[in-house]
C-alpha cells in the first residue's frame, strides 16, 4: 500500500508539471469592446469603475488576469469561468443584442445583484464583496437603463 501512494504521488506530481504546459486561451480583446455597452446605458463613473472592477472580468472580451491564473489547473477554471459568464451575459457582444435581449439582460443582472448571487461567491473570496453604496449604485444605474428599453420596446410595438 505505501508503495502505491508513493507512485501515485509521483504520476501527480508529474501530471501537475506536464500540465503547466497547456494554456487555455487568454480573454483580452480589449476595454474598448465594452464602449458600445457604455456609450449605450451610459453609466456613471462610479458605476463604470464598478463594472470595470467586478464585471468585466467575466462578462467582457478583457479580463485582467491574477498571477494565479497562471497556474494549471487554476488557469482552466478561471476560463471556463469566463466562458460561462461571457454567455450569460457579454457587454463585449451589446451590439449584437435586441432591444428585448438587453432589457432581459438587465433585468437578469438587478435580479442576480439583489439576490447577491452575482458576483460569485468564487470571486469575491479573493476580491471582495460589493459595498453596500456600490449595490445600490448599481441597481438604480441598471433600473434606469432597464426602463429606457423596455420604453423602446413600447414604441417599437405601437
Amino acid at each position: 500500500m505505501h508503495k502505491f501512494i508513493k507512485y501515485f504521488l509521483i504520476v501527480l506530481l508529474i501530471a501537475l508539471v506536464v500540465i503547466q504546459f497547456i494554456r487555455p486561451d487568454k480573454n483580452q480583446g480589449g476595454y474598448e469592446s465594452v464602449t458600445t455597452f457604455e456609450n449605450e446605458v451610459k453609466p456613471s463613473v462610479e458605476v463604470g469603475m464598478i463594472l470595470k472592477e467586478n464585471c468585466y472580468d467575466c462578462h467582457s472580451d478583457q479580463t485582467r488576469y491574477p498571477w494565479y491564473a497562471e497556474i494549471a489547473p487554476v488557469s482552466f477554471w478561471l476560463a471556463d469561468h469566463i466562458k460561462v459568464g461571457k454567455g450569460h451575459f457579454n457587454v463585449s457582444a451589446w451590439d449584437t443584442y435586441s432591444v428585448k435581449k438587453k432589457e432581459h439582460k438587465l433585468e437578469e443582472l438587478i435580479e442576480m445583484v439583489e439576490k447577491e448571487e452575482m458576483p460569485l461567491d468564487s470571486y469575491t473570496w479573493l476580491h471582495g464583496n460589493l459595498k453596500e453604496n456600490e449595490v445600490k449604485l448599481l441597481l438604480q444605474w441598471a433600473t434606469i437603463a432597464r426602463i429606457e428599453y423596455k420604453n423602446l420596446l413600447k414604441v417599437s410595438s405601437n
